[in-house]
């Protein structure tokens, strides 16, 4: 039975707790948050041990895993100080995307993880859905052929001004992972952004990728959006086929070329999520699983690398943005994506 500790204790740490109390061998022993008034609400809430103090938790309770759900600026600048620490102290360690909102310090962090030999994993939790992996086995199954395009939206209605680029960092994580999951590494970025009415931030933004397969994509992304629709939507095309991937888990229908017969599941068949939420248990017990299987850091999936690869194609697009709609090239830690 493996022993969970979740640091960071708004909304985000909260599912974590909820669903490491949810998931087999594995059991939440304590919580952390340097706001007391958080902390001890969670202590009640999930009958756990609180602490203000990463250090103290990690020296007074036996823990051997640990997820990072604190936010800051970008939702990432509040990650690298405890996600370091509880590396050091030799836990294999979960943190919420993105891995920091400074290249450098996700660069850092894998780095001290290798160096460690310790599982870095990342909350990329829009991949670990059940459409996402069927997805993924008509991909690997060559029923789409040699892929051809992908193409991504992810649009939220999200008010935040805290920054120019809080969109493409706190956001696109999520988007450029999930079609690298399909597609592999993306050598060549193009961005072009716009600010709606009233707003400071890049609010909405338009990226095309070139894939080192040679496969082309896109990214229309955007905090102006209504959330009462489906916020994501997935398609991608190859010589013999191309499939549709709607709302995340929702549902995902294979197209094959030259048959009129479609395959379509939905999630009601597929699995019964409960919900978009459910992705995060989905995301959680896979990690979960890895570590009692020992698969090798370098070889878990939703890996800190492929993190780090997500964030180098969106400094990319930030960067082709300031630079007028230039092409850059993005150097990619990550070789492989799983």
């Amino acid at each position: 039975m493996l022993k969970a500790a979740v640091v960071g204790l708004r909304n985000i740490g909260k599912l974590h707790c909820r669903y490491y109390q949810e998931i087999p061998n594995v059991r939440l022993v304590a919580v952390c948050d340097l706001d007391e008034k958080l902390a001890e609400a969670a202590s009640l809430q999930f009958g756990v041990k609180s602490y203000t103090d990463l250090k103290a938790l990690l020296e007074n309770e036996e823990v051997d895993v640990v997820s990072i759900a604190t936010g800051g600026i970008e939702n990432g600048s509040h990650h690298f100080a405890p996600a370091m620490l509880a590396m050091k102290m030799g836990k294999d360690v979960l943190v919420e995307k993105p891995l920091s909102n400074q290249l450098s310090e996700a660069r850092e962090m894998i780095a001290f993880a290798k160096e460690q030999g310790i599982r870095l994993a990342c909350n990329l939790n829009h991949r670990f859905a059940p459409t996402a992996h069927r997805a993924k086995e008509w991909v690997e199954q060559e029923k789409l052929g040699s892929l051809l395009y992908i193409n991504m939206k992810l649009t939220i209605g999200n008010p935040n001004e805290s920054t120019p680029w809080i969109h493409l960092r706190a956001l696109h994580p999520h988007s450029i992972d999930v079609m690298r999951f399909f597609g592999g590494d993306i050598q060549r970025v193009q961005a072009f952004m716009t600010k709606a009415p009233g707003r400071t931030v890049w609010s909405t933004a338009s990226i095309n990728m070139e894939f080192a397969s040679g496969a082309v994509g896109h990214l229309t992304g955007s905090y102006d959006m209504d959330n009462r629709h489906p916020i994501e939507q997935c398609e991608i095309a190859g010589t013999k086929g191309r499939f549709v991937i709607k709302d995340v888990y929702n549902e995902v229908t294979y197209y094959p070329h030259q048959h009129s017969e479609l395959t379509v599941i939905r999630n009601s068949v597929l699995t019964g999520m409960e919900g978009f939420n459910a992705t995060f248990k989905n995301r959680l017990q896979t990690f979960i699983q890895e570590i009692i299987l020992n698969i090798p850091p370098d070889d878990i999936s939703g890996s800190g690398s492929e993190a780090l690869a997500a964030q180098e194609v969106i400094e990319a697009a930030i960067l082709s943005h300031q630079e007028n709609g230039a092409v850059i090239e993005v150097k990619s830690l990550s070789k492989k994506t799983k």
